[in-house]
C-alpha cells in the first residue's frame, strides 16, 4: 500500500496498518509533534486505532522553539 506523508509517497509494509506503526516506522511519532489526516487533525490518543488506507495524505507537524 502507499501513503502520502507530507507529500512524499512511502510504501507501506504488509504488517503495518495502523497510523501509530506507521509514524514509528518512519521516526516520526516522538514529543511535539501534530498529524493531519486529509486536513483534520487525528488526536495522538487514536494513532493506534486509526486504520491506514491505500492513498491516505498524512501531514506530520513539529512544535520548535526559538525567539
Amino acid at each position: 500500500m502507499k501513503v502520502l506523508i507530507n507529500n512524499r509517497e512511502i510504501t507501506v509494509a504488509d504488517d503495518t496498518t495502523t497510523l501509530a506503526q506507521l509514524l514509528a516506522k518512519e521516526n516520526l511519532d516522538g514529543a511535539g509533534k501534530a498529524v493531519a489526516i486529509g486536513n483534520r487533525i487525528a488526536a495522538r490518543a487514536t494513532w493506534s486505532e486509526l486504520q491506514l488506507e491505500e492513498g491516505m495524505n498524512i501531514t506530520v507537524i513539529s512544535a520548535v522553539c526559538g525567539g
